[in-house]
């Protein structure tokens, strides 16, 4: 059913006046995001960040609380009393040696601005807007342990948008685990004592030979990747200790818990075949694939276009989607969007040196702007059509 004129009219207005906060905060949101970018920090370490992202809202009136949850760089921002409760997500951590070349600084700013937006309207949208500063995406789960700890408990939609070389409304992320690999031999002289070692090194090496095997047997969806970070210490010495990270994905968490075993067990071979002891620890919990509430996108999808953002066909260029986010794990508890908005780096793509140089500047400002409006509108989209909400 379509909606009335009436009640379209009460949205497009709550929406001009959401898109009118955007606006005005503009400059403070583009130097915002400038301010990260310049200023990378890793997972769980982000503590400038994550005092710098809610300035802005507090200084709007939201109810800040910093080290949300005992986590500290987590933040909790909230403003409104109305009973409809939009979530924006707020991730800031940078990756190790790349920077913001997954563009989390972009992110930060939008959902800043899409809470502004709504802000603006909240009473009359029925909304209270909570925005959630979450740590440590890279790798570390930050999302996860906040779920753990009562985040996210009763939101009626939570979002964020994230930057890739093109728009893509759905986001449909593998589901991941992430490990820490060491293995532990024992020093010797390589030349004159090689026998008296036992090498950590090759323990890695025949590890990695049977991972490349077993990629023949495994399901066409499936990707096991990883590094080595430490491999020895001098050339002339058996390596002692090696340690690497190690990241295994399918399409389901339940595909997941099926494959992983396989692919430990090739690191097993390589603690059997060289002697060494072998030491897995997980980084995080894993990441879930993405459970899309349909209307929700529907309604970004629409104000998107409405803004004059263009989706991209399916191809490589709309393969960001993709890319595993513990924003699955929260889409499992509570309804959720994730899409992707383009800032024209091709053929710069994420996680590359030259994909984060496009994360600042011209197409990167519009997307962050556009993505807050769009955000915002998608939230009265959503207060106005809940029981409960001022239409």
């Amino acid at each position: 059913m379509k909606d009335a004129p009436e009640e379209r009219s009460a949205t497009g207005a709550l929406k001009q006046a959401a898109r009118q906060a955007v606006d005005r905060r503009a400059e403070e949101l583009i130097a915002l995001s400038e301010r990260l970018h310049a200023d990378p920090e890793t997972a769980w370490e982000e503590h400038r960040a994550a005092a710098a992202v809610p300035e802005l809202l507090d200084r709007a009136g939201f109810d800040v609380t910093s080290s949300y949850l005992g986590l500290e760089t987590a933040f909790l921002a909230r403003f409104g009393s109305g009973p409809v409760r939009i979530a924006l997500c707020a991730e800031y951590d940078a990756l190790p040696g790349l920077g913001h070349a997954c563009g989390h600084n972009l992110i930060a700013a939008s959902a800043v601005g899409a809470a502004l937006g709504l802000a603006a309207v909240a009473d009359e949208a029925g909304l209270t807007v909570e925005v959630y500063g979450t740590p440590a995406e890279e790798g570390g789960g930050g999302k996860i342990e906040m779920l753990e700890r009562g985040a996210f408990a009763g939101v009626d939609l939570a979002m964020m948008v994230h930057p890739a070389p093109v728009d893509v409304a759905e986001a449909r992320p593998f589901a991941v685990s992430h490990s820490r690999i060491s293995y532990t031999g024992k020093s010797a002289h390589a030349a004159a004592y090689p026998e008296a070692g036992v090498n950590a090194a090759d323990a890695f090496t025949v590890a990695q030979v049977a991972i490349g095997l077993l990629r023949q047997q495994l399901p066409a969806s499936a990707r096991v990747h990883g590094v080595v970070t430490h491999a020895g210490d001098a050339p002339n010495a058996i390596p002692e200790r090696t340690s690497g990270r190690w990241y295994v994905r399918a399409e389901t968490l339940a595909e997941l818990a099926e494959l992983e075993p396989r692919v430990m067990r090739a690191f097993e071979a390589g603690a059997l075949a060289t002697g060494c002891e072998l030491e897995i620890e997980p980084e995080s919990k894993p990441y879930a694939e993405f459970r899309t509430d349909e209307s929700a996108l529907g309604h970004y999808r629409a104000n998107a276009l409405a803004l004059g953002r263009e989706f991209a066909p399916p191809g490589q260029a709309a393969r960001m989607n993709r890319a595993s986010t513990d924003m699955g794990n929260v889409s499992q508890v509570v309804p959720a969007i994730h899409p992707y908005i383009g800032i024209g780096s091709l053929p710069a793509t994420n996680h590359q040196h030259e994909f984060a140089a496009y994360c600042v500047g011209g197409t990167a400002q519009r997307a962050l702007l556009d993505g807050a409006i769009a955000l915002a509108w998608t939230g009265v989209d959503r207060g106005a059509r809940s029981e409960g909400a001022v239409a």
